[in-house]
């Protein structure tokens, strides 16, 4: 539990999921566990290619698009209702999916052509969800929540006191960024990280390894300092001390 919060994000993706060695050695596919794992955007072989290819920027023109429209899209929410965003989000779509249907059917009566429906292609693609997909995320969804709620059972409850006050010393740095920020402000800046901190990592790599674990190193020895001196938890630190 002590190392989980400082892991280096390299080794985060490959540990924290059940499937990441799979993905990783080429055998199988990204699986949903894996995409699931925060840390697996730190390692492009546990995503769907096209996720890695937006926020590794593989094509640029690609990210960059995908990037302004989502930032467009959440200041929009910041200044205006959900409702309005989506009413005229969809009534621009909607007038531009008109325009070019008319244009092209102009185009077709001067041209004398027979191109068919302009969008033909599209609508023969099958939009339904599969069903065994459907069931898979929601098995691997449930996995994650009944973790969470068992992770969260033992903090409450003092299960380890070392852990529980480490949760809340999160609690309170929180409430700092809750007194500072919105949550739409915060959904805002993860998702400029989301396509800033994973390339950069890839950048810099053992640079980063090497840092993160050494400050893994020094926060370890300061949790076994403090579970030596406090006889509470799941070290039993206290009982070996009276025992030597």
């Amino acid at each position: 539990m002590e190392g989980d919060s400082m892991t280096a994000p390299g080794k985060t993706a490959i540990n924290g999921s059940a499937d990441g060695t799979t993905a990783a050695s080429g055998k199988a596919g990204p699986s949903l566990r894996s995409i699931i794992q925060p840390g697996a955007v730190f390692h492009p072989e546990l995503l769907d290619p096209r996720v890695a290819d937006l926020i590794y920027w593989r094509d640029p023109k690609k990210s960059g698009a995908v990037l302004a429209s989502l930032l467009v899209l959440l200041l929009s929410l910041a200044f205006f209702s959900v409702i309005s965003v989506f009413s005229y989000t969809a009534l621009m779509v909607l007038f531009a999916a008109i325009s070019f249907r008319i244009y092209k059917n102009i185009k077709q009566a001067v041209q004398k052509t027979q191109d068919g429906h302009p969008f033909k292609e599209y609508l023969s693609v099958d939009v339904s969800l599969p069903a065994d997909h459907v069931h898979s995320a929601v098995d691997v969804l449930l996995s994650q929540l009944n973790s969470t709620l068992a992770y969260l059972q033992k903090i409450f409850l003092v299960d380890d006191l070392i852990d529980t006050c480490k949760f809340g010393c999160y609690l309170w740095v929180l409430t700092y960024i809750g007194a500072w920020l919105n949550g739409l402000t915060v959904i805002i800046l993860l998702v400029i990280a989301l396509f800033s901190i994973p390339k950069a990592y890839e950048q810099n790599k053992s640079q980063v390894d090497q840092f993160l674990g050494n400050v893994q190193q020094q926060v370890n020895q300061v949790l076994e300092k403090i579970k030596a001196v406090i006889p509470i938890g799941g070290g039993g630190g206290g009982n070996k001390e009276k025992d030597q």
